[in-house]
């Protein structure tokens, strides 16, 4: 068994945006306890991404200060490049460094088709897509200047489909091929990429008729639940990039992209629409499945059979 505040933070530097209420001020303060130097970002804005608020960022920072901790608060719109780069810049002024980028900020605007239109699916590509790629992109080559880096992005089990949820699902699944390919390309240089799914009660979980319900007693969804999968993935321990987890309730999970082995057909040259519907079951058959690593990987299995015939 691992003793209790084994994983520290102590030297490192964590950004955390969204991190003024919720599940990201749930993340500032572990990381905060256990060492971490942490810039609380926060727009401060409403769900729908309306408005601006200092008051959320500076409350946390306010609260690691009072515990004894190192933070400062910063207001930077993430979604912005100009944003996304002020972040960093303050991180760097203040502590001279970045270790762990926590991608937290969102926003949700509820809608399905058609009401659902253009400026709503690019509101939210905004603030979750852009806002991700923005700082990541800003803190990228001070993490490959020190040979480490610990990203954590935030997607959704909402990508699994909710009919009046369209435009934030659509962002959230986006991020998933991000983190893909960074994972690929910090390999070399020490720098970890995954994803959280996070499952807890909040002001996003509730529907804009509802205002915010507090979350029930019942079962356990407070965000600090949430946290020591954040944590862990955040920490020089965790091995592993690409990958999405989900925590809360007091469980923790790995969610995977995989392919099934499918149906090779014996005369690929004349491959015809009779030909798969004859073979659907085939082709949806997860016996076998595999779990591919990066695009090459992937590639490797699924033109397995043209190496094999040459």
């Amino acid at each position: 068994m691992q003793k209790l505040n084994t994983y520290r933070f102590d030297g490192r530097v964590a950004v955390i945006t969204g991190a003024g209420r919720g599940i990201g001020r749930a993340y500032a303060l572990l990381l905060a306890e256990r060492g971490a130097d942490v810039v609380v970002n926060d727009l401060g804005g409403a769900m729908d991404g309306g408005g601006t608020d200092p008051q959320p960022a500076r409350s946390v920072s306010d609260e690691i200060l009072e515990a004894g901790g190192k933070a400062i608060p910063d207001t930077s719109d993430v979604s912005t490049v100009e944003g996304g780069h002020s972040l960093i810049e303050a991180a760097m002024a203040e502590f001279g460094r970045v270790d762990i980028l926590i991608n937290n900020a969102g926003t949700i605007r509820w809608g399905g088709l058609p009401e659902a239109d253009a400026d709503n699916l690019q509101s939210h590509l905004a603030v979750h897509v852009g806002g991700s790629f923005n700082t990541t992109r800003a803190a990228w080559p001070h993490m490959v200047q020190h040979a480490y880096g610990r990203v954590v992005m935030t997607t959704s089990t909402g990508m699994f489909g909710l009919a009046d949820n369209l435009g934030y699902a659509t962002a959230k699944a986006a991020v998933i091929g991000m983190t893909r390919s960074l994972a690929v390309a910090g390999a070399a240089h020490n720098i970890r990429t995954n994803l959280i799914a996070p499952n807890a009660w909040t002001r996003m979980a509730s529907r804009p008729a509802e205002g915010y319900v507090p979350p029930p007693a019942a079962p356990h969804m407070e965000p600090e639940l949430v946290a020591p999968m954040v944590a862990y993935l955040a920490h020089e321990a965790c091995d592993v990039s690409g990958e999405i987890y989900m925590a809360g309730a007091g469980r923790f999970a790995r969610i995977f992209i995989a392919a099934t082995q499918g149906f090779l057909d014996p005369k690929p040259g004349q491959a015809t629409i009779e030909a798969v519907a004859e073979n659907w079951a085939k082709i949806n058959d997860e016996t076998g499945y595999y779990v591919p690593a990066d695009l090459m990987d992937w590639s490797a299995h699924y033109m397995g059979h043209r190496g094999r015939s040459r």
